[in-house]
């Protein structure tokens, strides 16, 4: 279906007159153009209509200006915007290939993009929210459901695992999806778009998605273990460098807080709607690259591991190991998440 380009007179006047464009690949909850100007290629992104339509607009333009302050761009310019339209005239960059390492350079430009948060910043987006109690329990549910015997103290480790979570310091702006596909591989760097669920809290909730699989994405990758830890301590080495401090060691927690969350197991317009965990007994689905049970398999493989020397969370290690087995030997054809992006 075309659509009306929604370039208004203001942005006529500030920028030049529309010559030609294109409409671009995007989710269904944004239109996307590429526009040639009198004077550059940009790109035009409206927010569409949605209960949460205002909210999204005003999370995107809110983290593309607080990120515009990286000494080193991690994101597209903003070069003019229509708040009436939730329009967004933006940079256009071009897109490579990304190398076969791409996690590396990846997870440093990460680390660049949370280091921009600031104590400061507190209000301007909102704080990141990771699972609740309705999750522990429906996690638990699923043990129950698989037939996996769920020691003594567990429920209390994932009660507690809740609670640090929810209190988790840092002031990181975090991209919110940090998928493969929202971010370009420039000549310049990576760069990073698409900000609509952009918060603010610790950098170890988004540093856990290269090794829990991209847990809000459509395509799961699943990298070597030496891919990771290339990745990891780049992340590391970066936020040293930019901030001058050390980063916050909860990959273990946030990993383990993603294994909860049923709804990282369905596209975001279905989320917030029922227990997906209760329905993985009963059937599986396909979404994007991966279906449900190999990512909640490949996520209780990566727990179980993680987890394995916290004290905090060693019950959740063994229960998590347990389930993993249960399922591979209840549905046997199960192959494991990709390796590679798509």
């Amino acid at each position: 279906m075309g659509w009306r380009l929604p370039f208004a007179e203001q942005l006529r006047a500030e920028l030049g007159s529309p010559r030609c464009s294109r409409r671009l690949s995007s989710s269904p909850r944004s239109r996307v153009w590429r526009v040639e100007l009198p004077e550059a290629t940009v790109v035009v992104k409206q927010i569409v209509d949605g209960p949460d339509a205002d909210e999204r607009y005003a999370r995107e333009v809110a983290a593309l200006r607080l990120a515009a302050r990286a000494d080193m761009p991690v994101v597209p310019a903003v070069l003019a915007t229509d708040p009436g339209e939730r329009v967004l005239v933006l940079e256009h960059l071009d897109h490579g290939r990304p190398a076969g390492d791409w996690i590396v350079g990846y997870a440093a430009a990460l680390a660049r993009l949370h280091a921009v948060g600031r104590p400061e910043d507190v209000g301007v987006l909102p704080r990141w929210q990771g699972p609740n109690q309705a999750d522990v329990e429906s996690f638990l549910r699923l043990a129950g459901a698989l037939e996996v015997p769920v020691a003594s103290g567990v429920s209390d480790e994932l009660h507690a695992l809740v609670n640090r979570l929810d209190q988790a310091p840092g002031h990181a702006l975090l991209h919110g999806d940090p998928c493969p596909g929202n971010d370009l591989h420039t000549a310049t760097g990576i760069r990073f778009i698409d900000f609509e669920q952009a918060s603010l809290g610790s950098g170890s909730m988004e540093l856990a998605y290269l090794r829990i699989g991209f847990p809000t994405c459509w395509c799961v990758t699943s990298a070597s273990e030496p891919l990771l830890g290339r990745a990891e301590s780049a992340y590391r080495e970066e936020w040293r460098a930019v901030t001058g401090h050390e980063a916050q060691d909860g990959l273990a927690d946030a990993c383990a807080g993603w294994l909860l969350r049923g709804d990282a197991l369905v596209e975001r317009a279905r989320r917030e709607s029922i227990d997906h965990l209760a329905r993985i007994p009963h059937r599986d689905w396909k979404w994007g690259t991966a279906t449900a049970r190999q990512r909640l398999v490949h996520r209780l493989g990566v727990v179980s591991q993680l987890t394995a020397d916290h004290t905090s969370l060693s019950g959740l290690s063994g229960l998590s190991s347990a389930m993993r087995q249960r399922m591979l030997v209840r549905w046997p054809a199960l192959q494991p998440v990709p390796t590679q992006r798509p």
